[in-house]
């Protein structure tokens, strides 16, 4: 059996850093793969016996026609023999915009007639048919290089070992995580930010816990997301499934969301041998759960 992962996204978004990533971690890399050369590598692979691992970059810089035609090159790959993990990584377009500033780089699509906003906007268009098959969707936007780093590791490399899940807490205001499969809305819990020596604080500040975890509401919630996990990750893990996120959002990401994804990594970590939180408004607080 051979475990082969795609990497794919918009120019920018930190397809280089991921394989890296996974060249460090013994898998066998190729970078700017075309499409149509992708069965032909794992038939010779297969034949060949001569790697289990094997991860490629697939981008913009493909052939149009291949690109679009990506559904039906994937088909053509022999999933009794090959488990295929297809990852997505995106970042907005003022993120992107401001990466290439700050590199001086030149987008591969853009010419004398294709500024930087149009290059990005064809981007999407034509990795489109990669991004609707994609298995994990990672928005880059907020990610330093070490997160991303530390995102790839535990989410690809350990989830071929154990079902990966990660919860994580974000602000409305914000923006929903794109790569998040469930999203739980906790803004109508009592919020710690008008409470006026609270408001600094975080949710994994003792005050903020025990003021949170002394309201009913706060632990019904808490409780009714806690058991629609409980029966459905299963589910999912049962149907191949190798990585899940889970978000919970307030209005700040800052007390309540954090409050509760860090409940719940924590109630789900005896259940589940690689279980992470991220909050991704606090960018130094996300670790594994223990």
């Amino acid at each position: 059996m051979i475990s082969l992962v795609i990497i794919s996204g918009r120019s920018g978004s930190g397809k280089s850093t991921a394989l890296n990533v996974l060249e460090d971690q013994g898998f066998y890399c190729i970078d700017n793969l075309p499409a149509t050369l992708l069965p032909p590598l794992i038939e010779r692979l297969l034949s060949q016996q001569t790697t289990s691992r094997i991860c490629v970059s697939i981008d913009a810089r493909n052939i149009a026609t291949d690109l679009a035609s990506f559904t039906n090159i994937i088909s053509d790959i022999d999933s009794a023999q090959v488990n295929t993990n297809i990852i997505y990584l995106d970042s907005r377009n003022d993120i992107l915009v401001k990466r290439f500033s700050e590199t001086r780089r030149k987008h591969p699509l853009s010419d004398a007639n294709t500024d930087l906003s149009a290059a990005l906007v064809r981007e999407t268009h034509l990795l489109e048919p990669i991004a609707e098959q994609a298995d994990l969707s990672i928005d880059t936007s907020n990610l330093t290089i070490h997160q991303l780093r530390d995102l790839i590791r535990h989410r690809v490399v350990q989830a071929g070992q154990d079902f990966a899940l990660l919860f994580q807490s974000f602000a409305f205001k914000h923006g929903v995580p794109v790569d998040g499969d469930f999203v739980f809305d906790v803004r109508c819990l009592p919020n710690p930010h008008w409470q006026a020596e609270l408001r600094q604080m975080t949710g994994l500040d003792e005050l903020v816990i025990d003021f949170l975890s002394d309201n009913q509401d706060v632990e019904e919630m808490l409780a009714d997301i806690a058991n629609y996990l409980a029966t459905w990750l299963p589910r999912f893990r049962d149907n191949n499934r190798s990585y899940l996120t889970v978000a919970i959002g307030c209005t700040g990401g800052q007390h309540r969301s954090v409050y509760m994804a860090s409940r719940l990594a924590e109630m789900f970590s005896n259940d589940y041998a690689n279980v992470q939180v991220r909050h991704r408004e606090l960018p130094h607080a996300g670790s594994k759960a223990d």
